[in-house]
């Protein structure tokens, strides 16, 4: 996904307007909207100084916004190449829990601090499917991440 349809992904989500964004990012009242327009139709690519001031003013995290170049397989692979250099990676065949039967391929990392994160965003995954947190709350949690991770997140994500 693009740096512009990301923005526009959580603008939405944050109920508000071209305009709004501009203005809280600091363009003139008179061009803001314009200005927001160009970089979520992808017209513009935001300079990073600037990225950080649209999070900032949606309340997210930086890395939520800006563009990984980790779409095609080819790159996914590229990547996994270059963390097995530093996480020794094992690679698994799995059963699909939601289609017995069929098999997959599995990443290991051996890295306790990601076996952390994958626990705790496999906890939400889990909670969501169960109803106990909402498709916002999810989409909140993942926005500012790692601020709202653990027990006594700094960011606050849950609406109850």
């Amino acid at each position: 996904m693009a740096v512009g349809d990301r923005i526009k992904r959580v603008r939405q989500f944050r109920g508000l307007t071209q305009k709004e964004l501009g203005k809280l990012v600091g363009f003139d009242e008179k061009t803001a909207d314009i200005r927001i327009a160009q970089y979520e139709s992808n017209t513009r690519k935001p300079k990073e100084e600037l990225l950080i001031k649209i999070a900032d003013a949606l309340e997210v995290n930086f890395r939520s916004l800006y563009e990984p170049y980790n779409y095609a397989a080819e790159d996914v692979m590229f990547t996994l190449f270059d963390l097995d250099e530093h996480y020794r990676i094992t690679i698994h065949d799995v059963t699909d829990e939601e289609y017995p039967g069929e098999t997959h391929k599995a990443v290991q990392f051996n890295y306790f601090l990601l076996d952390e994160f994958f626990e705790e965003w496999a906890l939400r995954k889990k909670e969501l499917a169960e109803g106990i947190i909402s498709k916002s709350e999810y989409m909140e949690w993942k926005l500012n991440w790692p601020s709202t991770a653990g027990e006594d997140p700094s960011v606050k994500w849950r609406h109850s």
